[in-house]
């Protein structure tokens, strides 16, 4: 989704260089609908200039500065050399975010959302978490909590949080279950230290997981995953508790998966 407004000077934005000439460049911006801005000659790098064309080419994507905006003459007038690379790389990130963002939009809401269901999540979005694309990797990574501050109700939270939890990669996710290892025979403490290796992997679990099994009180053990992504976690998750659980009906035991915890406190 493009702004329909204007940048504001001193705004870095992302454009793609669509013309050159011999006093300046050309540039469409990605973010405004129908906004063109030029980079004088003189700003789009420092000293001597030759040949414009020996540090920008058509098609291009660039990271610009907003020098000055004439609303009156359809005027933005752009600055490439007053952005260093460290302000390049942080704009052409959040400018990918926001594309992502965008998809997800569209993934969640349909292809044919309307103005209004868009700016609505979106606006609620924003407010909560700052952004669109923050907003949905919190859903990714907390579910529905992460919107519970949101007045979107629930069948938009569900779409949120689906699609979140489908396509957004977090730097890590945590999730926590718990299993029930019961097992009364004579050999029930032994039963019960081959289920909790055989919850931990038995040290075949991928280096990308992290993976531990702690007690709560008895038979209740929780497992805590940390992954990548949602739906590895999950996934992992489940694996373990199915491990304990076909370990200990070896030696005539049971285990069940549950995710909220019965034991009190500790």
């Amino acid at each position: 989704m493009k702004y329909s407004g204007w940048p504001t000077p001193g705004e870095l934005v992302v454009g793609k260089v669509e013309e050159i000439e011999e006093f300046g460049v050309f540039v469409d911006l990605q973010e405004y609908e129908g906004k063109q801005g030029l980079i004088h000659i003189s700003e789009v790098a420092s000293g001597w200039i030759k040949n414009v064309r020996d540090h920008v080419r058509e098609g291009q994507t660039v990271v610009c500065k907003v020098l000055e905006v004439d609303k009156g003459s359809q005027q933005i007038d752009l600055s490439l050399k007053d952005v260093n690379e460290h302000q390049r790389k942080e704009t052409i990130q959040r400018w990918k975010n926001d594309q992502k963002a965008d998809k997800w939009m569209t993934i969640a809401f349909g292809e044919d959302v309307d103005d209004a269901t868009y700016t609505a999540v979106a606006n609620e979005l924003i407010e909560v978490h700052g952004g669109l694309y923050e907003g949905f990797e919190q859903a990714a990574i907390h579910g529905p909590e992460a919107l519970s501050e949101t007045d979107l109700d629930e069948e938009r939270v569900d779409a949120i949080v689906e699609t979140a939890r489908e396509n957004v990669s977090v730097p890590y996710v945590t999730v926590t279950g718990y299993v029930d290892l019961v097992c009364s025979s004579e050999a029930g403490v032994d039963a019960v230290k081959e289920a909790l290796q055989a919850a931990e992997g038995n040290g075949e679990v991928s280096e990308e997981i992290d993976l531990e099994v702690t007690y709560v009180g008895s038979p209740e053990y929780r497992i805590r995953v940390q992954a990548p992504n949602y739906k590895t976690a999950e996934s992992e998750l489940e694996r373990s508790a199915e491990r304990a659980s076909a370990a200990i009906a070896e030696f005539g035991g049971s285990g069940s998966f549950h995710r909220e915890r019965r034991t009190d406190d500790e």
